[in-house]
């Protein structure tokens, strides 16, 4: 089930809210639990039993850490958390991904492929896997205490609106709320407008962009013209923004009507001036874990230089490689990773001398070339759609619809007017947390509006394209 179809939105959603306001403050969380669990299962009902085991594992795994006061044993635990979780991501995500290149290294050499069945993926093993890492270090480090009931522990990883697509919740960042939180009429308003938002992002305009990206990609690379791809590919790099981060903001809507306050996933990374802001303003969450969990334990800027580079690009070759078990993100991460150690080198001082605008325009055209081999099947398919990009030539192309030319200039003015001062100050104004009365009227018109639009758009079309399914 995702947030974007009908039965999320008539059903699902309105019957846990309904229901999560009308028990008492001691059985909310138990209630939440039992929903999120519900939701889990709609999509996946096969690893309810693995993903349960794994949750009371990994709770008395950090409990035992806790109460062991010697620095080695309590590094032991830590240690068997850390395999449990890792073990079962690179089980379920990448066994598939190492066969198949084990495989072809066998073939290549002339042997038998091996026989192996095939694993599936869990829904947002991701996404829960960092979770179940962020409490185990966090409890190591003590900057929180642990949870003292099992349920509680649960609901943090298993909470529905952030369960599948992130953003990616560090324990210390909502620990206090998982025991104890208020709910006010105006947690539930602000929470409606974030909801609207993110919902009209991802059916209205990252639905709609995605039909062209989709049918782009699908053609064949040999007959598709230049001018084509390039439409393509700027489609797809807005519907990946628009969808993501409207998913996001769907959840902290959704969170922020519980009760909970998530983090800030996007800030309008179209603007960046250079790689290593986009990353400041891209999924913020997976930026601040990998920096806090892994860039700086292996040393971040406290060591030489070329060891620095070294970390940057092993982080990045991990955060391509979490994206999806497939060569296609390790390259891409190794392509971000690349920009990110130039930056420190010499881009930086670059960018900085041609002035904002060309700074922001080099910085979009490298990240929509990334989003190449993100988007491709294979490497084969990336490398044939990069040679078309840049032939310059006539081709098959498509028909475009008023819908989606209406579509891509509001992605297009959306994703860059923040850029302007006065509108970056708007837009940090819609998603404040204290509104005058008038913002609040004009803009739950607004949020209504939204709904009322995306739900239409659900209602006409079957189209609505679940992207994590990748990940």
């Amino acid at each position: 089930m995702v947030f974007s179809s009908i039965e999320f939105l008539f059903y699902f959603l309105p019957a846990a809210l309904i229901l999560y306001y009308l028990v008492p403050r001691k059985a909310k969380n138990a209630l939440l639990l039992v929903v999120s669990l519900l939701f889990y299962a709609w999509g996946a009902p096969t690893f309810i039993p693995i993903f349960i085991v794994s949750m009371l594992c990994n709770f008395f795994i950090t409990g035992k850490m806790h109460a062991t006061t010697a620095r080695r044993p309590r590094k032991g635990w830590l240690i068997v958390s850390l395999v449990l979780n890792i073990g079962l991501l690179a089980y379920f995500k990448y066994m598939n991904f190492f066969m198949d290149n084990v495989n072809g290294l066998l073939q290549w050499a002339g042997h038998a492929a091996v026989q192996f069945t095939r694993v599936a993926l869990p829904i947002g093993i991701s996404f829960f896997t960092f979770q179940s890492i962020s409490y185990a270090v966090d409890v190591y480090r003590k900057v929180s205490e642990p949870l003292k009931k099992w349920y509680d522990y649960m609901l943090y990883i298993a909470l529905f609106p952030q369960l599948i697509a992130g953003p990616i919740i560090r324990y210390n960042t909502i620990a206090e709320q998982l025991v104890s939180r208020d709910i006010t009429a105006e947690d539930r308003l602000e929470g409606m407008y974030r909801f609207a938002i993110g919902l009209g992002k991802k059916v209205l305009i990252a639905n709609t962009l995605a039909l062209v990206a989709d049918e782009v990609f699908a053609m064949d690379s040999g007959t598709l013209g230049t001018g084509t791809a390039w439409l393509g590919i700027v489609a797809y790099t807005f519907q990946i923004y628009f969808d993501f981060s409207g998913y996001s903001d769907m959840a902290i809507g959704i969170g922020r009507m519980l009760g909970f306050r998530f983090s800030e996933n996007f800030n309008a990374p179209y603007i960046s001036q250079s790689i290593t802001e986009f990353w400041r303003r891209w999924h913020i969450t997976l930026g601040a874990f990998m920096k806090d969990y892994l860039y700086i334990p292996l040393g971040g800027n406290r060591v030489p230089r070329a060891r620095m580079y070294f970390n940057l690009g092993m982080v990045f070759l991990i955060s391509g490689l979490w994206h999806g078990a497939s060569w296609n993100f390790v390259l891409w991460g190794a392509f971000h990773g690349i920009f990110l150690i130039m930056d420190r080198i010499f881009l930086l001082d670059i960018l900085k001398k041609t002035g904002r605008i060309p700074a922001t325009i080099l910085t979009f055209l490298a990240v929509v070339l990334g989003w190449v081999i993100f988007r491709a099947d294979d490497l084969h398919a990336a490398g044939q759609y990069y040679q078309t990009l840049f032939a310059f030539r006539g081709g098959e192309g498509i028909t475009l619809t008023p819908q989606f030319l209406t579509c891509l200039v509001a992605a297009a003015l959306f994703s860059f007017l923040p850029i302007l001062k006065p509108i970056e100050r708007l837009q940090h104004l819609v998603f404040d947390e204290h509104h005058t009365r008038t913002f609040s009227i004009v803009f739950f018109f607004i949020a209504l509006s939204l709904l009322f639009l995306s739900v239409g758009s659900l209602a006409v079309s079957d189209f609505n394209p679940f992207i994590y399914f990748r990940f």
